[in-house]
Order: C-alpha cells, then sequence, then structure tokens
C-alpha cells in the first residue's frame, strides 16, 4: 500500500455543517493572496513565494515537529473528536459505541490513576518475562507479546498475497528495533551519531524508572545496543524494501527452519495465532537467519532486558509521567526535534484513533460528512480518472497492447470516498473506566486478532484500511482502489463555496486524486495487474522505456539538499514523486474541462492557470524542524514539502507558461532535462 504523506492538504471543504461561518472578512480574503511572500520571484523558489508570507506569520508550536495547513485542519478536527468523547463521557452509556468511547476517555484522561498505577499495569507480562529459563521460553514469550503490539525481535502481519489478492497471507518482515530503522545505527553524519549515541542514555534512564541502579542500567543499554545493531545490520535499506519482488519468499512454515534452525516457528506462529494457512510469506529471509543466530549467541539476561524494553518503550505514552516523558524525549524530542509533548486531551485522541477508530469514525461522520460531500467527491475521482485515460490515450512511447491494458486498470480503479460501507465491530473489545494502558493492551490484543482471523476467509475488498475522521489518503495496489477518508475534505475556516475551481482543482485533484491514481502506475504500482496481482503485464520495451524516464526524476530529486549535507534518496521516494508530477499533470488535464478555466477569468489578478498552481502548492503548505525533516530523510519515502513543490513543477509545460519561466531562472529545467512519462 502507498500512502500519501498529508496528501489530504489537498481538499476541499464540503462540510457545510462542519465549520462554524468564518467572518465575512475572512472569506472575502483570498487564501492564495495571504500566503503568498512576492518579495520571492516564483521563477526562483515557487515554494516560497506561494506560502512564505503565511510562514513569515507563523511559527511551528513548541508542541508540534512541524506546521502548516495539516495542523490546522487536525485542530478542527481534534475539536469535533473531543466533543464527541466528552459527550460520551457525560451520558454515561452502559453498552453499544457510546460506552466504549465514553470510557476509553475517561480512562485515558484519568491522569490521576495513571500516575498512581506507575508501571503496575504491566507487572503481569514483566514476571513473565523476568521468569524465563530458556531461549525456547524466550520465543514462546516474544509470541504473546506480539499478540498485543510488542513485536519483539521481528515484524509480522497479515495482508493480501501480492501474487493472488483474492487470498489473504501471513507476511513474517525484518523488525526489532528500538530506533526508526537500520541506518540509525550506521550511518554517520552528526545529527544521526547524536542520536545513536543518546540511544543507549536514553535505554539505561528506563530501566533506572523500573528499578535497576546506574551501573546496571548501562550495562543492559549496553548489550541491547550490541543486539539491536546485530539485527540493523541484517535489515535492508528503505529502497530495497520498496521492490516487490525481492521482498515476496513464500516458505512452508515447517520449513522455516531451513533459515532459522533455532526456532521453533510452527510453535511460535501458533502462540501468535496465526492458523488456516501452511505457508508464510517472508520479506527478508537473510533477516531471519541473523536473527537466529543472535538469540543463540545472546545471553539470557540480555534477552529479557531486551524484551522488558520494547514492552515498556510500546506502552510509554500510556504509563505515567516519569515514562511518557522519557519516550517524549528521546522519540519526540531528540529524533524529531519536539519541545514540549501535546496536552493530554491530544494525546488521548490520538490513541483513541488506534485504539477504537472507526467506533469513532461512526459517529463523526453521523454528525459532520452529508451525502452530498460524497457525491461531489466521487464525481471528481471521473474527472481525473478520464483525464488520465486521455493522457495515456496519447504517449508516444508506450506500444498500444500495454495502452490498452493500462487503461484497463486505470477504470478498474475502485474509488472510496468518504466512509466504509460496514463498520468494523469491537463488541469483542473490552473497555473500561480502569488503567488507560490495559485498555490499550487489549485493544492490540483485539486487533491482532481481527486481522488473524481473515486467514483462510475471501479478502472483503469493501474493508478500509483508515477511518473516516484520518487526515489522509491512499492507494491499495493489491485492490487497486484509492481511499479518500471524510476528513480529507476539509479547508479550515471555508466552505465548499467559498474556493474557486482553480484552487480546488490544484488542491484536491492533483494533490490528492491524482496523485492517488498515479500511484497505480508508479515504480511499484504498475507491477500489479486490474485484480491488484504482482505480475508482469507490460512488454519488455515498454518497462524499458518507463525505467529511462523515471531514472531522470530519481537523479533530479538525488541532487536536492534540503537540509545541511543531506540528500534526498531519489529511489526510496521515486513512487510518491511520480505519483506528484502525474497527479498534477492530470489533476491539470481535467481542470482544463471546466468553465472556470475555458473563461480565463482572473482572480486577484491571477489566471487560472496561476491560481491552480498556487492552490496545488497551498496544500504543501509546511514549514518542519531540522530534526523532522533530518528523520523524513532517513525514514521516509515522501520528499519534503518544499520539494514536493519545486520538485516536480520545472516539469510541467503550462508551469512555465504560468509564470514566464525563463532560461536563467532557478525553477528553469532544460527540456532534454525534464521527465517525459506521463
Amino acid at each position: 500500500m502507498s500512502k500519501k504523506l498529508i496528501s489530504v492538504l489537498a481538499a476541499a471543504s464540503v462540510f457545510a455543517s462542519c465549520t462554524s461561518p468564518a467572518p465575512k472578512e475572512s472569506i472575502r480574503q483570498d487564501i492564495l493572496l495571504t500566503d503568498m511572500d512576492t518579495t520571492v520571484r516564483p521563477n526562483d523558489d515557487f515554494f516560497d513565494y506561494a506560502n512564505g508570507g503565511w510562514m513569515k506569520k507563523n511559527q511551528i508550536p513548541a508542541d508540534e515537529t512541524s506546521f502548516g495547513i495539516g495542523e490546522l485542519v487536525q485542530r478542527e478536527l481534534y475539536v469535533k473528536l473531543q466533543k464527541i468523547n466528552e459527550d460520551a463521557m457525560k451520558r454515561g452509556d452502559k453498552s453499544g459505541n457510546g460506552q466504549q468511547i465514553g470510557d476509553f476517555w475517561y480512562s485515558a484522561m484519568d491522569t490521576v490513576g495513571i500516575e498512581k498505577n506507575g508501571l503496575s499495569p504491566l507487572k503481569e507480562e514483566m514476571s513473565m518475562i523476568d521468569a524465563m529459563k530458556t531461549k525456547e521460553n524466550v520465543m514462546t514469550m516474544a509470541a504473546r507479546m506480539h499478540t498485543y503490539g510488542t513485536n519483539v525481535f521481528f515484524d509480522e502481519g497479515v495482508s493480501q498475497d501480492p501474487k493472488h489478492s483474492d487470498v489473504q497471507a501471513y507476511f513474517m518482515m525484518q523488525g526489532g528495533l528500538g530506533m526508526p530503522n537500520r541506518d540509525y545505527y550506521f550511518n554517520t553524519d552528526a545529527r544521526t551519531a547524536k542520536i545513536r549515541n543518546q540511544y543507549p542514555v536514553f535505554i539505561a534512564s528506563i530501566f533506572r524508572l523500573m528499578g535497576t541502579d546506574s551501573a546496571g542500567a548501562n550495562v543492559k543499554a549496553a548489550n541491547i545496543v550490541k543486539l539491536e545493531t546485530t539485527l540493523a545490520k541484517s535489515s535492508r535499506k528503505l529502497e530495497d524494501m520498496r521492490d516487490p519482488y525481492a521482498n515476496y519468499n513464500k516458505f512452508a512454515i515447517s520449513n522455516l527452519r531451513s533459515i532459522s534452525p533455532g526456532i521453533d516457528w510452527p510453535s511460535v506462529l501458533s502462540k501468535i495465532g496465526v492458523k488456516s494457512v501452511d505457508s508464510v510469506i517472508v520479506g527478508q529471509p537473510e533477516f531471519y537467519k541473523a536473527l537466529d543466530a543472535a538469540i543463540s549467541n545472546t545471553d539470557l539476561q540480555t534477552l529479557k532486558d531486551y524484551m522488558n524494553l520494547h514492552l515498556v518503550v510500546t506502552f510509554a505514552s500510556y504509563l505515567s509521567k516519569p515514562f511518557s516523558e522519557a519516550s517524549f524525549n528521546f522519540y519526540s524530542k531528540e529524533i524529531r526535534g519536539a519541545e514540549v509533548q501535546h496536552p493530554r486531551w491530544r494525546q488521548a485522541l490520538d490513541a483513541e484513533e488506534g485504539a477504537i477508530g472507526e467506533e469513532l469514525g461512526q459517529l463523526f461522520v453521523k454528525e459532520y460528512f452529508t451525502p452530498a460531500a460524497k457525491a461531489r467527491y466521487d464525481q471528481l475521482v471521473e474527472n481525473v480518472r478520464n483525464a488520465y485515460k486521455a493522457r495515456i490515450e496519447k504517449l508516444d512511447w508506450m506500444t498500444d497492447s500495454t495502452k490498452q491494458k493500462a487503461i484497463h486498470k486505470l477504470m478498474s480503479i475502485r474509488k472510496k470516498v468518504g466512509y466504509p460501507e460496514k463498520w468494523k465491530d469491537y463488541s469483542a473489545l473490552k473497555i473500561d473506566r480502569g488503567p488507560f494502558v490495559l485498555n490499550m493492551l487489549r485493544a492490540s490484543q483485539w486487533r491482532n486478532n481481527y486481522e488473524l482471523n481473515k486467514l483462510g476467509k475471501p479478502v472483503d475488498r469493501n474493508e478500509w484500511n483508515m477511518t473516516p475522521q484520518t487526515y489522509n489518503a491512499y492507494y491499495n495496489e493489491s485492490n487497486n482502489e484509492i481511499v479518500l477518508p471524510a476528513a480529507m475534505m476539509t479547508v479550515p475556516g471555508f466552505k465548499d463555496a467559498d474556493l474557486d475551481d482553480a484552487l480546488v482543482y490544484g488542491y484536491t485533484a492533483a494533490s490528492t486524486v491524482g496523485h492517488e491514481i498515479t500511484h497505480g502506475f508508479d515504480d511499484q504500482g504498475r507491477k500489479f495487474d486490474e485484480n491488484g496481482n504482482l505480475c508482469s503485464w507490460w512488454s519488455q520495451v515498454d518497462t524499458a522505456q518507463f525505467m529511462k524516464r523515471a531514472n531522470v526524476l530519481v537523479q533530479q530529486f538525488n541532487k536536492m539538499v534540503p537540509l545541511d549535507t543531506m540528500h534526498i534518496n531519489g529511489k526510496a521516494t521515486l513512487g510518491e514523486n511520480l505519483a506528484d508530477l502525474g497527479g498534477i499533470l492530470i489533476g491539470l488535464d481535467a481542470f482544463k474541462q471546466t468553465e472556470a478555466f475555458k473563461k480565463g477569468e482572473k482572480i486577484s489578478g491571477l489566471t487560472p492557470l496561476q491560481r491552480f498552481f498556487l492552490g496545488y502548492s497551498l496544500g504543501w503548505l509546511l514549514e518542519a524542524r531540522k530534526e523532522r525533516i533530518a528523520t523524513q530523510l532517513l525514514t521516509d519515502v515522501h520528499s519534503p514539502a518544499k520539494n514536493r513543490v519545486n520538485g516536480p513543477f520545472p516539469n510541467v509545460p503550462d508551469f512555465y507558461n504560468a509564470f514566464n519561466i525563463e532560461p536563467g531562472d532557478k525553477m528553469y529545467l532544460a527540456d532534454s532535462l525534464r521527465v517525459h512519462l506521463w
């Protein structure tokens, strides 16, 4: 699945009852003008030209690692969700959605009880870890921990089989690291090295909170870092994880000993809850060989310490202040640059999203999302789809045979707009007003059972992998679908009627809808057919042409240096960069079919074409801390926001016409150096 980071900024609000009417003076203001910085030439830095005025007037709040329209939209959503929770808690329902939401909110906001309980709610699990006597006990306990979301040693889960999309498969992947990914264990740049040096300090602080003396805590920390470094050495790099063929290795469960002879995988998987399948897909077999050796060569006490650490870290945010602050100071402050924690109510909403998100979503859409909203964006998808079809038909580099297959896949893309047709049933999940951390642990167990129960059953292609109140969107290659949650159709302070078509088509059709549709034909999505199966449907000559043309974009982004000496990884970000460029092109094609474009009337002195590009840029209005950008460059397949504007625009011919971009301008790119793909 390919998800577009903060792509949902690019959507216009159609919640007639969702936002309070903006003051008349505010509505009369043109958001594209008020955000501009006219001291910057659009020819030299379009992102700063379009968004610099807003950034000069707004600083990143202390509890944020970035700030922009996305955060403003999210703040509106939080207000609505907070009201839903507080109303449910006051009603005191004894059953159903209201009971679970109200009791969850009570337990999450019960700071007195949380501080009084400290670490005690997890003592039973910690005692089981400490009681282990053998390496077999280690893997048995590891299996138990996986059932509640503490994925020690490795990662795993259920998803559609890439080669047989009608079948649910069980996947085993690399994992088990305490830092974001393998690069944090090896990169030598100053920022990453500093984080790596702070990691054992953080680990030692957790053990001191658990009652270990300082000397002992330091020893435990050093041993854990050594163990994780061993696992990191055999973990694949970010760009290597994007190859669906290389990360598809099917093994009979009975034959997993061929890569991990010291681990009784049939027993481990059975205890996790894997059933109804006799084979699994191993993403990175070499990792499991290294895992086998690491467990064999590591002393039992270090394995216990590693497991206790990951247990506490998994649930630290839901524990008493010493634990939550220690976790925040390392993961949010040190790694991502946040200065202070979010307020308690916001932390509670974030936790609830992961625990019972769809239950909350049912109440959210009932109150804030109308049928008219759904109908409008259903149609917008079709407008963009038709524009893409016309563009494919005109390609001069793709053979007719592949064109026909591409168009068939395009027209087969399923659109999901707003909210699911069928909601998840949380009735088996126990939520009460007891310890917050136990509600979260049980929610993780429910999720594990829910996912594993899919094995051996037909794929439910109507299921959603995001909640309606999620501020995001995605393309799922296995379902050949785009999913656009209700919350993505929000612009803070504005109703849909306040926004002109040029802005909406840049802000919505290009940056979200077009982007997600293009994912079906990016470097990874193009390898899946119209039914979501991983197979070769391109001719060899078309594949060669695609790679040649896409590589131009790889080289363009490889040269970009958003921070210090840190370059963008053009290969790792290729899928998202292709989707950005494709989204702009087909979003613009769709806009050209509207009356607003054909009339050519200016608004606030700006032509429809200029407003389209400014509208797209508004969707990426974002200022981020240096630490956040550094983390993104190492761990994320999305380029930083500024590069998602200044990167693709020089490849779009209409951009040159709209702003008179000429040779010598920083935004100018010679035609021979541009991407000629879609």
